[in-house]
């Protein structure tokens, strides 16, 4: 991506010609904490008799440690939560010890991987619950995020493609698709999978934002404008579609409602370092004119 509860959460803004940006969203796909185990004993004779004692302690004994693994997955999933990615990552550690097989516990521990910027970790961690779980859909998606940062596009694609067939529904592994695309300069295919996360989710902002920027690449100015406005009426506070839109006011020579754009996503982000080069640009363009 994340029930599995979907941690959104740092974006990743992407330079471009024209300081168009996508919205790369970082929606790891969490899995849920787990229920605490309840083991129920079968007390017949009959039950007992069939498997013998040692049998019935193994199970027992099964139980248990499966029950220590989910305490220590809930732990973690917790620590991840609350931001302290090292401790989770220690319970994670703890439960995959007693459990080899926790598919959950490789993708969770990713997760944490990721957060740290540990990106070759997570993409093992990712993989290993994909060995155990080959229909994992949210490590496919978690791990094409990874490989996206780390401009292994090609294989994020490729994941992207996988968690898509695993479920056609969701909005986000589109949109994170399509900003892959959008980095290797393929702005219709880019646009396409931006157009597919709005089919799926209508008031998607990132997606409208994203396409936007896709579109003043294409140097389709009036439909970027369309699309961050959008974006900006379902989030006003959205400082990179402002900035967007004033690039594509630029485009078409509206070099005051380009600066009007500017000047509010510095409102909003006076940190954005894009925009007061974009405002900057601007200026000169119509000191030039004079």
């Amino acid at each position: 991506m994340f029930t599995d509860i979907r941690l959104n959460q740092g974006v990743e803004r992407m330079g471009a010609s024209r300081s168009c940006q996508p919205q790369f969203v970082r929606q790891w796909r969490l899995a849920p904490a787990a229920h605490t185990w309840r083991w129920a004993f079968m007390r017949s004779a009959s039950f007992v008799s069939g498997i013998g004692l040692a049998g019935v302690l193994l199970i027992i004994c099964s139980s248990c440690s499966k029950s220590d693994a989910r305490k220590y997955f809930n732990a973690g999933t917790k620590k991840s939560a609350s931001g302290d990615y090292t401790g989770a990552i220690a319970d994670y550690d703890k439960a995959i010890q007693i459990d080899p097989n926790y598919a959950k516990a490789y993708n969770n521990r990713g997760i944490a991987k990721d957060a740290l910027k540990d990106d070759s970790g997570a993409i093992a961690d990712y993989t290993k619950a994909i060995d155990l779980y080959p229909e994992y859909q949210f490590a496919y998606y978690n791990r094409g995020n990874s490989e996206q940062k780390l401009r292994d596009y090609t294989s994020a694609i490729r994941d992207y493609d996988k968690a898509i067939a695993l479920n056609p529904q969701d909005a986000a592994v589109y949109l994170n698709r399509g900003n892959t695309k959008y980095r290797q300069s393929d702005y219709a295919a880019a646009i396409a999978d931006y157009s597919k996360a709005i089919e799926l989710n209508s008031q998607y902002d990132k997606a409208y934002n994203s396409r936007g920027a896709a579109k003043n690449h294409a140097e389709d100015f009036a439909g970027a404008i369309a699309d961050c406005t959008k974006a900006i009426g379902l989030n006003p506070k959205y400082a990179e579609a402002y900035n967007n839109r004033g690039t594509a006011k630029r485009g078409l020579n509206d070099f005051d409602g380009a600066m009007s754009d500017y000047d509010k996503a510095i409102e909003l982000n006076p940190q954005y370092a894009n925009a007061y080069s974009n405002r900057m640009a601007v200026e000169v363009l119509k000191k030039g004119m004079k």
